[in-house]
């Protein structure tokens, strides 16, 4: 690797290529303690020099791994000492926002919360949204589809994503940079490149669509006492609001007793114990409409007994409280060791789906803990199991109980954390044999050597 480090040293210039206790000194993760393990670390500025670098690392044969915000759940960024990490965190350029055509073009590199900020001072809004906002950078949110808290109303970053640039292996540039929302002109690239998780080119660039900022912005806190009630919820107040819902979040009562009390919050927000709670929003355009409507629709579905009691959160202070505990997964971090999960599932099979992993997961260890939440507007649930124990039989037992129920109701191993190392020998259980195969003959006619985050996904 020596040569190939020369020659990239040349190419990007000082600081442009790390190694040695610069790589180690790095975590592998944001929640992560141990380092990194690479041969280096290079970090471009420009699409030319991410296709100069893949050119030469494919001429070679040269792993490469690409690396964001490093905020993923299924070691999907890991690497080891013989690879090369291409790391986009220089690419950081929001190259332009046209109000107008509600677009906004930018590097690859560029975080989250930063892109909503820049795109918020044109009264836009780029409605993917999720806890690691602070951390995570388009790129990844690209290679993983991310989802978040808004896909009930916006869908996942697939459907907020109108045209991607990306380099291929061997360092060919795909200037896919497409600005419209209707352009069925031949084949759509852009997909070859969001949820494939680097294993079929880097992206550098998108295009990404925003919507116009809402004027009004209202949420709430309900309690049910049924998962019945909790889906006739759903479809009430998706009816009543007109499609202004943009965000049904639930959280069975074993988490919400975790993030609802000390060191979350002082207090729960709702007080009574009840099996399941709700945090809704609406976004709308007309504060005091939207609020009235808003209100009508919690009221009626309280009376109609789909929710036992509510609190209303008309103020942003209120809703960053409500959100701020629905976002503190990390205080369940006191319960481990803990293993993560991200499944999806139609609505219709939850309840009992979530009844068998519970009991799949009590017959592991006497002392286990399963907590419960998810997005659940969009089909998609959260464990954080705790089963006692770290040792490499008890995780696949819990692998197990959380994962082969999903065959039978036709549900997803991972919903929005992409598949990574992690899940790789559970995805033939949401994809059939011909679809991995396919998906094997597409990653080898793009990049025939394997060098791209090889290991992962097939």
């Amino acid at each position: 690797m020596d040569e190939l480090l020369q020659r990239l040293e040349a190419l990007l210039g000082p600081g442009g290529v790390l190694t040695g206790e610069d790589v180690r000194s790095r975590a592998a993760g944001v929640w992560r303690s141990d380092p990194i393990g690479a041969g280096a670390i290079v970090r471009p500025r420009e699409t030319e020099e991410v296709s100069a670098i893949l050119a030469l690392c494919h001429e070679r044969g040269q792993s490469v791994v690409t690396h964001g915000g490093l905020t993923g759940l299924v070691h999907g960024a890991d690497s080891e000492g013989a690879d090369l990490v291409l790391s986009t965190e220089r690419m950081t350029r929001i190259e332009e926002i046209d109000p107008v055509d509600r677009t906004v073009r930018a590097q690859a590199g560029v975080v989250l919360q930063t892109l909503q900020e820049a795109v918020a001072e044109h009264d836009l809004i780029f409605p993917l949204d999720l806890g690691a906002r602070g951390s995570c950078r388009i790129g990844g949110n690209l290679a993983t589809n991310a989802g978040g808290n808004r896909v009930v109303r916006y869908g996942m970053t697939r459907e907020n994503t109108l045209g991607v640039e990306a380099v291929l292996a061997d360092g060919t540039v795909v200037p896919a940079l497409n600005r419209m929302v209707k352009n069925n002109s031949g084949f759509d690239l852009k997909h070859w490149f969001i949820g494939t998780e680097g294993t079929l080119g880097v992206v550098t660039q998108a295009v990404l669509r925003l919507r116009e900022a809402p004027r009004s912005r209202v949420s709430a806190l309900l309690a049910a006492d049924s998962f019945a009630s909790v889906a006739r919820l759903l479809k009430h107040l998706d009816a009543s609001l007109g499609g202004g819902l943009s965000a049904f979040e639930v959280m069975w009562r074993d988490f919400y007793d975790v993030v609802s009390r000390p060191p979350v919050r002082s207090s729960p927000p709702i007080s009574g114990a009840y099996p399941f709670y709700v945090l809704c929003e609406a976004m709308g355009g007309d504060p005091t409409a939207d609020a009235q409507r808003f209100e009508n629709a919690l009221g009626q579905a309280l009376e109609e007994g789909l929710a036992v009691d509510a609190i209303l959160a008309d103020t942003e202070a209120r809703q960053a409280e409500l959100w701020h505990m629905r976002d503190s997964v990390e205080a369940l971090f006191a319960f481990g060791p803990y293993q993560i999960f991200d499944v999806s599932l139609p609505i219709s099979a939850m309840e009992t789906y979530v009844g068998q992993v519970s009991q799949g997961i009590q017959a592991i260890a006497a002392d286990a803990r399963l907590f419960t939440f998810g997005h659940l507007g969009d089909g998609n649930l959260h464990f954080l199991a705790s089963p006692g124990a770290d040792d490499e039989a008890t995780v696949e037992a819990v692998e197990r109980a959380v994962y082969e129920p999903l065959a039978a109701v036709g549900g997803g191993v991972s919903a929005e954390h992409g598949i990574g190392l992690e899940k790789k020998r559970w995805l033939s259980l949401s994809r059939s044999p011909a679809e991995i195969a396919l998906m094997e003959r597409v990653r080898r006619a793009l990049d025939p050597k394997g060098i791209l985050n090889p290991g992962k996904v097939i």
